[in-house]
């Protein structure tokens, strides 16, 4: 089993990954809160932990992935404040909260079926783990690092932070927080600025709510998240990751609870997957820059010049390394489309190659490459840069200029099916495929058609079918083997 080298946020490095449970992997990454349809930069975050899930599996190891759906507790500010957002589309669209919650949960599958993410092992919900929650507070309270005031049960940051590192996660210094921390209206209750809520009293108008020990009320967003991992891969697990804007306060404070409840720190390992920028503008809603996949499948959105695939769109993706900016544009997205075309056509090349008796290439060599691209924290570019030159090898060999022997064609073979197939989750797109099952029948057809008229010597006919071919945009090319074509 190889070694990787995972970025640790904690530790600021890359350490060599170690699993709790060897063979065994555990892996929690904060899903989606279903009140709207899920947005690009949601899709990168899941295609992201998608690959990571796939390369693990594909190394050995036997992987619980678990991503919740975060259907209640999702207030409009990360102050405890305002309304739950689930609870007001219902209110706007006058109908039950959980109708919200499973037509924008179907969405959401949906499109990760489209972009052919692998479901997870266990995808669980906020509000299926009301006890849970409940019971965390109620330890967090007893051990004296959480307080109940008119029904609300608040973390003690502060008196948390005497003994352990809150911010250890983020590297920020908590005096700092403290002063940039404004107090907030209606939060007088709170002892400390940076308290947060483990469980709100809920007003009688909040549709979303359970009976407690404090009264009715309902969970605090962070808490949700300590729950289900702690439920489905205990205490200590080996990664946990998310969108780089939970790292802040989401996965501090999360971190802060579980340290409260159970003594430790919940993941060896936390991922942060960076934002997505449309010509180096944050995407947002307000400034008319963002997508969502619909509109860029179909290229309904004044910004696009067309409609993309799933499949290029995946790949276009994989391009940046999951650390760093992703920059949106038309030409970034077509380069991709005719990268993802490519990929696929040098793997038809390949299906229809001869061996030579001897090898001019060192195909191992390459195969390494790619692992190693990928055990240096999953970095999906430099694992590109090595398939595409596994794509010149292969049409050098089908040009003649390169020697293949068949087990280098089996290699090859493996390859694409361990890196593009298995890991990156490529595959040829539904319709582009039936497609190109009826065109190489009808392509099939014309050459028979062709060599029976040269063998006829019908020249005539057989120079006005590669003509017209041409003027079509497909070149034939005829050798000893007989007649080949691609597009």
């Amino acid at each position: 089993m190889n070694s990787l080298s995972i970025y640790n946020t904690l530790t600021r490095k890359k350490d060599p990954f170690k699993p709790i449970n060897p063979p065994y992997v555990g892996m929690y990454v904060c899903g989606p809160t279903v009140y709207s349809d899920v947005h690009l930069g949601n899709c990168r975050t899941f295609i992201s932990f998608d690959i990571i899930y796939r390369y693990l599996t594909h190394l050995g190891y036997k992987v619980r992935y678990v991503r919740n759906i975060t259907d209640a507790g999702h207030l409009e500010s990360d102050g405890d404040t305002g309304e739950d957002k689930i609870s007001k589309k219902a209110k706007l669209q006058q109908l039950e909260p959980m109708e919200i919650v499973q037509r924008y949960t179907v969405d959401f599958r949906s499109v990760m079926q489209q972009f052919n993410a692998l479901p997870p092992s266990i995808e669980p919900t906020a509000t299926g783990h009301i006890i849970e929650q409940q019971q965390i507070a109620e330890e967090i309270i007893r051990k004296g690092l959480a307080y109940e005031v008119n029904g609300t049960v608040y973390f003690d940051v502060e008196k948390f932070a005497k003994d352990h590192n809150y911010t250890a996660l983020t590297g920020r210094k908590l005096d700092e927080l403290l002063e940039n921390t404004r107090e907030l209206d209606g939060q007088e209750e709170k002892k400390g600025r940076l308290d947060f809520a483990l469980w709100i009293k809920a007003k009688p108008e909040h549709l979303m709510k359970w009976p407690s020990p404090w009264g009715t009320g309902f969970p605090g967003w962070h808490i949700e998240c300590s729950a289900m991992s702690t439920k489905y891969l205990g205490e200590q697990f080996d990664i946990h990751g998310g969108g780089m804007d939970l790292q802040a306060t989401h996965h501090t404070n999360e971190i802060a609870q579980n340290i409260a409840y159970c003594g430790k720190s919940p993941s060896n390992y936390w991922i942060h997957t960076n934002m997505l920028t449309v010509s180096g503008q944050k995407m947002s809603k307000s400034l008319g820059n963002s997508f969502l996949p619909n509109e860029l499948f179909t290229g309904n959105h004044p910004l696009l010049d067309k409609g993309y695939g799933p499949m290029p769109v995946r790949f276009f993706m994989m391009q940046t390394h999951y650390r760093s900016t992703l920059d949106f544009s038309n030409e970034a997205l077509q380069a991709s489309e005719k990268g993802f075309e490519r990929l696929m056509d040098a793997y038809s090349t390949l299906l229809t190659l001869s061996p030579a008796s001897n090898s001019s290439e060192d195909i191992s060599a390459l195969e390494q490459k790619c692992y190693e691209a990928m055990n240096d924290d999953f970095n999906t570019p430099v694992l590109i840069a090595h398939l595409f030159e596994l794509v010149r090898i292969i049409n050098s060999a089908n040009d003649k200029k390169t020697n293949l022997t068949q087990n280098d064609i089996d290699l090859i073979k493996k390859v694409y099916q361990n890196f593009v197939f298995d890991v990156m989750g490529l595959k040829l797109e539904e319709e582009s495929s039936k497609a190109g099952k009826v065109l190489n029948k009808v392509m099939q057809f014309l050459l028979n058609m062709r060599n029976k008229a040269k063998s006829e010597k019908n020249f005539s006919l057989s120079d006005e079918i590669r003509n017209n071919l041409t003027d079509a945009g497909i070149q034939v090319k005829d050798s000893k083997e007989g007649s080949s074509w691609k597009i």
